[in-house]
């Protein structure tokens, strides 16, 4: 598995405001999908996850930085790395682009919890799939 999992998007009508412009808070449902197409991707599936491990990802945080739009019809690469893997946490740094050009940065806590809300470890055996994705200098 490479270091940074990347997935493409096409940019829909419902996905733009009235200019044809992208909304804002849409580049966090593009970047939720492309976790949950990185999870299928180490092969680890999330309805499984909750009924052998009672665990689940929540997103804990998020921070974006918008740095230029994305228009109808655009075709979107999305990157996915991780920055740190904790215990019962992972901290994602998310980006999407059009061409070379860089539209957002995003850093996304998720958190591994419990069907009750309370933190949970990672699976050990799941951390160990996203721990053979981090990039190492």
């Amino acid at each position: 598995m490479p270091a940074e999992f990347i997935w493409n998007v096409r940019v829909y009508y419902e996905d733009t405001d009235a200019g044809g412009i992208v909304y804002y808070a849409n580049y966090l449902k593009f970047f939720e999908r492309a976790r949950t197409e990185w999870l299928r991707a180490i092969h680890v599936e999330q309805h499984a996850l909750l009924q052998e491990h009672d665990v689940l990802f929540v997103v804990k945080s998020v921070s974006a930085e918008y740095h230029a739009p994305a228009k109808l019809d655009d075709e979107l690469k999305l990157t996915l790395s991780i920055e740190k893997l904790g215990r019962a946490s992972i901290q994602f740094v998310q980006q999407a682009w059009c061409g070379e050009r860089l539209l957002n940065t995003a850093r996304v806590k998720v958190g591994c919890v419990g069907s009750n809300l309370s933190p949970r470890a990672v699976p050990p055996a799941v951390a160990e799939k996203m721990r053979s994705t981090i990039k190492t200098d």
